[in-house]
């Protein structure tokens, strides 16, 4: 089915204050640079870098942060239409250290979290091939219970959903509601995106994949994409009854910030054009391999051959 829409992202739209160094974590970072960031938002330039027409549902304050955060991702090509202006609430920032590993942050929320079943019409539903959200979008309401309603009609009308399950316990401490509402989501068939950090954080453990990749597919999730760094990934499909690994690529990281984001654009991209799921995964990793290779976002335009390379 041809729609207006490759990806309607739904969520957070913030800007990132990242560090200019290498460290271990935001105390010993000195130096910051500002840059649009907020997962689904990036998740949505990535794809229009990729020639997809995508658009953004969220929230930004009423002031000159949520116009620069606005002009940014319309720069990359998404449709901003969607996005509301609070007249309260300021536009939401992130302080990200620069790392190798999984970056350590502090997120302050504000206007990220206002967005309401107005910003999401059955009309906009209708035209979007995919619904994506995240677990920092569905950690407070009213975006949690707009995001979890919209995706119940999503559903109904043919989308195919998708969640990044970035859980942090920083953004959202209450691990049972998190795991009640991510089922709420994606019960319907959702495509899942998990990293072993995000596992560890959500059940407060260490886990092993294969557990936790259960519980997706027990959850609903008709694939589960389980990254683990170093070690490469473990993808789940037919509603776990067919798996394979990828092993990881030898290279030498400039900047793991968004790199989550990169592959799952890789990915979705390739299941829109009717790939099977093996050669969706390469095409996340290969997108992957280009952000964790680039210091800040991936350029303005990025050949869909380096998907299947």
């Amino acid at each position: 089915m041809t729609r207006k829409y490759a990806l309607l992202a739904v969520g957070e739209l913030l800007a990132d204050f990242i560090g200019m160094e290498i460290t271990e974590d935001i105390s010993t970072a000195e130096r910051f640079q500002r840059f649009q960031g907020g997962s689904p938002s990036n998740l949505a330039a990535n794809m229009a870098r990729l020639g997809n027409h995508t658009a953004i549902v969220s929230c930004v304050g009423d002031d000159n942060l949520g116009k620069y955060l606005v002009e940014k991702v319309r720069e990359t090509g998404v449709d901003v239409s969607h996005v509301g202006v609070d007249k309260q609430e300021p536009s939401s920032i992130v302080v990200v250290a620069r790392s190798k590993s999984t970056p350590d942050f502090i997120a302050y929320r504000t206007a990220d979290r206002m967005i309401r079943p107005k910003h999401i019409s059955d009309e906009l539903l209708s035209q979007s091939a995919i619904f994506h959200t995240t677990c920092f979008a569905l950690s407070q309401n009213p975006a949690q219970k707009t995001i979890v309603e919209a995706a119940e009609r999503a559903a109904q009308l043919g989308c195919q959903l998708s969640i990044d399950l970035n859980y942090a316990p920083t953004i959202w401490p209450d691990r049972e509601e998190a795991i009640q509402i991510i089922e709420a989501y994606i019960k319907h068939g959702a495509l899942a995106k998990m990293s072993e950090d995000d596992a560890e954080r959500l059940y407060g453990r260490v886990i092993e994949p294969e557990e936790a990749i259960a519980d997706l597919h027990r959850m609903g999730a008709s694939v589960v994409c389980f990254t683990m760094g170093g070690r490469g990934s473990i993808i789940s499909y037919g509603n776990g009854n067919k798996k394979f690994e990828m092993a990881a690529r030898k290279i030498e990281v400039v900047d793991a910030t968004g790199a989550g984001d990169s592959y799952w654009s890789g990915f979705l991209t390739a299941f829109l054009e009717g790939k099977d799921i093996e050669t969706c995964a390469k095409a996340g990793v290969n997108i992957a391999v280009l952000k964790l290779t680039t210091m800040g976002p991936l350029p303005a335009k990025v050949s869909r051959a380096i998907l299947y390379e």
